[in-house]
């Protein structure tokens, strides 16, 4: 089983990228979940119609108990994704990290992975924070490896170095590690040697290099991705090489 975390600075495109990565998985014939974990509860819109689902824990806001099955807390998108958003708080109280966590404790009550045996498990995460449940994927052991999403301006590769730094923390404890750098361009000026730059100070390779496209946000406004729109496209192609190339990967 390939186990990701998609993280990188809010704002920064990483719903876009796990999803579209989650579908080209979904397209090379492998049974994928995508786990949203973001209180905005967004990461799944762009496989399901683009209509949201209800999240965990709002479920369990308006229920009495827990559910008794995977099917009550998530949906089926392109592809046969099983999605599933954790959600957080309600808004201005209680700490969303804590909704990562009891979401995850949640599936594992409902033995998500055993009943489901998916061949990929994709991650969503907010990437301005990085601690507590935050970083629940990469120090829980959910995840195997991480994939930071940035462009080359300042402030998303002050959080792809805030976030390469945490998942360096917990390297002696056997958690995830960094398995490289998706690039999902903003085309600002010297933007490729930036984040080369970067990469290469932190030993890091760029694994993914999304141009920037009008195609993803034209298919987006119809709620579907580029690879559901059209598979055929050069940016879908990228995206579907990505996927390819982190299934080497695991292979190896």
């Amino acid at each position: 089983m390939l186990k990701l975390a998609v993280y990188g600075k809010g704002g920064i495109g990483k719903s876009t990228m796990t999803s579209n990565l989650a579908a080209a998985f979904a397209s090379l014939g492998k049974k994928v979940i995508q786990i949203g974990c973001d209180p905005k509860a967004d990461s799944t819109i762009n496989l399901l119609g683009g209509k949201a689902q209800q999240p965990v824990m709002e479920y369990l806001r308006d229920h009495d108990s827990e559910p008794g099955s995977i099917e009550e807390i998530s949906q089926k998108g392109y592809g046969n994704i099983l999605c599933i958003e954790t959600g957080g708080p309600t808004p201005g109280l209680g700490c969303a990290g804590r909704g990562i966590i009891a979401t995850f404790n949640l599936l594992e009550d409902l033995e998500l992975f055993e009943r489901e045996e998916p061949d990929v498990v994709l991650y969503d995460v907010l990437g301005d924070v990085v601690c507590g449940g935050f970083a629940a994927p990469i120090r829980e052991g959910y995840a195997e490896h991480v994939l930071i999403v940035t462009s080359g301006e300042k402030m998303a590769l002050y959080a792809a170095d805030n976030i390469f730094r945490a998942v360096e923390n917990f390297a002696d404890r056997g958690y995830a590690d960094v398995a490289g750098i998706i690039l999902n361009r903003r085309n600002t000026p010297g933007e490729e040697d930036k984040v080369r730059s970067f990469a290469e100070e932190r030993n890091l390779e760029i694994i993914g290099d999304i141009p920037r496209s009008d195609e993803i946000n034209e298919y987006e406004d119809k709620g579907m991705t580029v690879i559901e729109g059209d598979a055929d496209l050069p940016v879908s192609r990228k995206f579907i090489e990505l996927a390819e190339r982190l299934l080497e990967m695991e292979d190896r």
